[in-house]
């Protein structure tokens, strides 16, 4: 789980600990890094396979129609069935 924006936190630390297999939720402020034309996106898709964003977040930060469509927008319920799909995480 990502809570912060890229521009306040490290992004680069955050990017070396990420497994191609992982599922990286973007939430509060690190909704910031699914945007399409952003310079993080790219790279957080490089790093894994499935990036989630908490549609909520988006909308509260009028960014939901700048996000890539390689992500996968979610609810709260969703939120809930990833968390409980994966016990281990991390947060930054």
């Amino acid at each position: 789980m990502i809570t912060h924006s890229p521009f306040q936190c490290d992004f680069r630390a955050i990017l070396r600990l990420i497994s191609p297999g992982d599922d990286v939720l973007l939430l509060g402020d690190g909704v910031i890094m699914g945007i399409e034309s952003g310079i993080t996106f790219p790279a957080l898709c490089n790093s894994t396979q499935h990036v989630y964003i908490l549609k909520v977040d988006l909308i509260a930060r009028g960014l939901l129609i700048y996000i890539s469509p390689q992500a996968t927008v979610i609810t709260y319920n969703e939120f809930i069935n990833l968390t409980i799909e994966h016990p281990q995480q991390i947060s930054w």
